[in-house]
């Protein structure tokens, strides 16, 4: 089984090409970078963490896809992965022209891993609809997709359109998309459509979502989506439990900080879980 890291990448912590120099040499598979473009300061909505006060981190975040281009250059074999890429906020021609580029001069080590948001006042700045995020997302992902695989591409849908089009570069191969959220239908639905995988955050659930998962993906004729737990925090039981589920990747929660907080972190977790 693959495991790979996510850290929230700001201005204060390990620079994101650093974090993948260290983590491609420990044998982990994959990096994974999480997105904000700002955090309104006047809020309602809760954070996600269940604490009082959301973290300065969150308002400090890298742009993932630069951060990910700088951590290409000096990798390998390393994936690159967003964790998660907001595209309800973003204009699909620029992202996927970014995305594109990146897949390129990274040799197609590219995953996109695209989420619907959890800050209302964020996606308000940017014009979207809270109750239509994911209708939104859907039609970037498809609309990206149609400009990473023709060579004269064109959609018309309601949140993004475009006449018949020339855009290049093209990725280096397909760029998979995997969907985070919490388990249900319209989820598993939105996989089965256009995703190639589901990021459960935190992972807790699996196995009592996997029925579920793989019925929306035979439905769809397809065949069952990959599983990703992100941000997990690793013990041997809960490795070999997702291992047992047919879990083929694990990404690991690295905390924010400098090298001296992170390297050791990683250190720790390569010994215990990569045998180096």
């Amino acid at each position: 089984m693959r495991l790979g890291i996510t850290m929230f990448a700001t201005d204060r912590t390990m620079p994101p090409h650093e974090l993948a120099v260290a983590a491609e040499e420990r044998g982990f598979a994959s990096l994974y970078l999480p997105e904000h473009t700002h955090i309104p300061v006047a809020r309602t909505t809760p954070p996600p963490t269940g604490a009082d006060t959301l973290p300065e981190e969150y308002a400090r975040t890298l742009d993932p896809l630069v951060a990910l281009a700088a951590a290409a250059v000096p990798t390998r074999t390393l994936t690159l992965g967003t964790g998660v890429l907001l595209a309800a906020q973003r204009e699909p021609l620029v992202t996927a022209k970014a995305v594109a580029t990146l897949d390129r001069i990274s040799g197609g080590r590219v995953v996109l891993g695209v989420g619907y948001g959890w800050n209302r006042e964020e996606a308000a700045d940017h014009g979207v609809d809270w109750p239509l995020r994911r209708a939104r997302v859907r039609e970037a992902v498809l609309a990206m997709r149609e400009l990473w695989t023709r060579d004269e591409a064109v959609f018309e849908g309601e949140y993004a359109s475009f006449a018949p089009s020339w855009s290049w570069p093209k990725p280096a191969g397909p760029v998979p998309v995997l969907l985070g959220g919490a388990p249900g239908p319209t989820l598993f639905a939105h996989v089965a459509e256009y995703g190639d995988g589901w990021m459960p955050i935190g992972g807790a659930g699996v196995r009592e979502a996997l029925p579920a998962l793989r019925a929306a993906c035979e439905a769809a004729g397809r065949p069952m989506a990959r599983v990703v737990p992100f941000g997990t925090v690793p013990t041997h039981a809960k490795l070999e439990y997702y291992a047992g589920l047919g879990v083929d990747e694990v990404v690991l929660r690295v905390p924010g900080g400098g090298r001296d907080e992170v390297l050791p972190v990683l250190d720790r977790y390569a010994a215990e879980h990569l045998g180096r």
